[in-house]
């Protein structure tokens, strides 16, 4: 059993399937930035689940993840209702949605728009304040009118389904699930199930529940043929044992009062971005001891130092490059290759 996150033991185990069972696509639908068609190695059908009572958790210490910026694309989507690319970029630092630009600086009738077009967020919260016990409670951004009008990427995490839990503790749970046709896991598996991880606390907080077990179902998850190599770096690396934790604001309980600031502090280098209401935490102990045991980001050289002077080495990587995890969005194929999905996406 590895140590780490449980996200990291499932990131570990679905790479190495990935790569040892996955099947090419013959006819890709994107290409790379040097016109080479951008194929995949992919399966289909999965889950992954966790249980946030025994403190189960989706993000990984593989690699750093822009935890602010997943938590800002979640809220544009469900709490602004917003398809607009200058809110994202303004409001929340955001820019890689930018390539779904549809030409008037929106993604069109997905998304953002979706949910608010069909009032889907309120209904939920309604649904569940009103017939807990309920089995529709459901977010469904797959709506085939809407892609009639113009439109950017189709929703990749497309559905919701929620449950409130009676538990024989005396507790009352809030369980969701997630439903993803399509992932590119290197870049965004872990950000997902972060970001909706986030979700679930934050409408349970709203209509006054205990967060109880997320599930993540994807039905096909690739990884980019020229990705394979960072693929097998993530395998090599050894976890972090640590324990996160997500803190949310105790004096917020309205879903839309709650933001994602820029004058909180950071606690953890790498790994906990913290903010006035919303922050993941990571135990510090255990892992400011293992971190001079992580290879560089990008590179297939691992530090190997002793204990105080890779501590010393960790906080000046923190220093030099906090800007660039913590505002951007640490993705693979930003390292080494671009993507272009003009021609359809994932």
């Amino acid at each position: 059993m590895i140590e780490g996150t449980k996200g990291d033991f499932y990131t570990k185990e679905l790479i190495k399937r990935i790569l040892d069972e996955g099947c090419l696509d013959k006819w890709p639908s994107s290409t790379y930035g040097d016109g080479v068609p951008a194929h995949t190695i992919s399966i289909n059908h999965g889950m992954m689940t966790y249980d946030l009572t025994k403190g189960e958790f989706p993000i990984i210490t593989l690699r750093p993840i822009a935890v602010k910026s997943a938590i800002g694309e979640l809220l544009w989507i469900y709490q602004d209702e917003s398809n607009n690319l200058d809110i994202l970029r303004d409001k929340y630092g955001i820019t890689w949605w930018d390539e779904w630009d549809i030409g008037d600086r929106t993604i069109g009738a997905v998304y953002g728009e979706t949910i608010k077009r069909h009032n889907l967020v309120k209904d939920l919260i309604q649904d569940i304040k009103n017939n807990p016990d309920g089995r529709r409670h459901i977010i469904n951004m797959w709506q085939v009118d809407d892609f009639k009008d113009k439109h950017g990427l189709k929703p990749c995490a497309y559905q919701t389904v929620w449950n409130v839990r009676h538990g024989k503790d005396g507790i009352d749970y809030l369980d969701m699930s997630l439903f993803q046709r399509s992932s590119d896991f290197l870049t965004a598996g872990c950000i997902n199930q972060v970001q909706y991880l986030v979700f679930l606390h934050l409408i349970a907080r709203h209509c006054g529940y205990t967060p109880g077990r997320f599930t993540w179902f994807y039905n096909n998850i690739q990884i980019y043929d020229r990705h394979q190599e960072q693929a097998q770096i993530m395998l090599e690396r050894e976890p972090v044992k640590c324990n996160p934790k997500i803190w949310l604001n105790p004096e917020k309980t309205n879903f839309y009062d709650f933001t994602v600031d820029d004058n909180g502090n950071i606690i953890l280098p790498v790994f906990t971005n913290v903010r006035n209401n919303i922050h993941i935490e990571v135990e510090f102990c255990k892992i400011i001891l293992s971190l001079s045991e992580l290879p560089l980001t990008g590179s297939k050289s691992t530090i190997k130092l002793d204990l105080i002077a890779g501590i010393f080495i960790c906080i000046g990587i923190y220093l030099i490059n906090y800007a660039t995890y913590n505002k951007g969005t640490v993705r693979p194929e930003k390292v080494k290759v671009t993507i272009n999905r003009e021609k359809g996406g994932k």
